[in-house]
């Protein structure tokens, strides 16, 4: 017997096979392009392919379109917001325009009031400058000769209702004049107690930030003083008219040594917000008085 050596054979290469297998392949590819269906699935392809680009482009072009007029709109409200508030801040200039004008009536008024009850022939006049020097603290105001204005008359002011002094002329000129306020070191005014009508001396410390002292007054009246006490003008002397008043009594100084002691005082009237003054003019009130006495004498 013929020795099996354990190896298969080769597989036996089927050409009939191979060649059917080609030929149903082809009659298929053949049978698929003779029809019109790949034509038409081809252009429904494209169609669609390009109507998706399109509808791409034209969503991309919508945005780019809105993002451009978003900002041309954002541009224009800003332009618009600018506007706004630029007169906005106009508005309030006008309103606290308007507030400093109903301020400034309300202080004219109030100085109107005075002039229709004062004594004495006034001259209003508002305070232009300063002296910045330590030594001599003027006080400038729009008034001078060709109104009336002369040395050595008083000077008094009127705040919150009250009339105080301020001081007296000491230099004019045309349309201007100096005044020395009673702060300066350089004043002296002839004064009393308006309650206890004792008298004294009052003088100024040198600045308006410093109180005023009442000198040469007997201490042994100290026990008639009292805090708050009104200091007026006592007349004496001629160059300032009585019972105006110049401060309050804040403090009392005094040693068991001296006979005399000193009052320190809060001055009546405010400099640092003073801005109108009257200045008085006693000969006229003396004029007016003698004219008023001699009707009477007539009659």
């Amino acid at each position: 017997m013929p020795k099996t050596t354990g190896k298969k054979p080769p597989l036996s290469f089927n050409m009939s096979g191979v060649m059917f297998g080609a030929l149903v392949i082809v009659s298929f590819l053949l049978f698929f392009f003779s029809t019109n269906s790949f034509v038409f699935n081809f252009k429904d392809i494209g169609l669609s392919f390009f109507l998706g680009v399109r509808r791409g482009v034209h969503e991309v072009a919508s945005k780019v379109s809105g993002t451009v007029a978003a900002i041309q709109e954002l541009a224009v409200l800003r332009e618009e917001y600018a506007e706004l508030v630029d007169r906005v801040a106009r508005y309030e200039q006008i309103e606290r325009s308007a507030a400093d004008i109903v301020m400034e009536n309300r202080r004219l008024r109030e100085q109107l009031g005075f002039l229709d009850t004062a004594t004495y022939k006034s001259i209003p006049a508002q305070i232009v400058g300063r002296d910045p020097d330590n030594l001599f603290s003027a006080i400038a105001i729009n008034r001078g000769e060709v109104h009336g204005v002369a040395v050595g008359m008083p000077v008094i002011a009127y705040q919150n209702g009250m009339e105080g002094l301020v001081g007296k002329v000491i230099q004019t000129a045309r349309f201007e004049s100096l005044v020395i306020p009673l702060y300066d070191a350089r004043s002296f005014v002839a004064a009393r107690l308006a309650a206890s009508r004792y008298e004294g001396i009052v003088e100024g410390l040198g600045s308006q930030d410093a109180p005023l002292v009442m000198r040469f007054i007997q201490q042994r009246v100290i026990s008639e003083i009292n805090t708050g006490d009104v200091v007026v003008s006592s007349g004496l002397g001629g160059v300032y008219p009585p019972e105006i008043s110049i401060g309050r009594v804040t403090n009392v100084n005094y040693q068991e040594y001296e006979i005399s002691m000193e009052i320190i005082l809060e001055p009546v009237v405010n400099y640092s917000r003073l801005e109108y003054v009257f200045v008085l003019d006693k000969e006229s009130a003396h004029t007016e008085e003698e004219s008023v006495l001699a009707e009477e004498d007539i009659q």
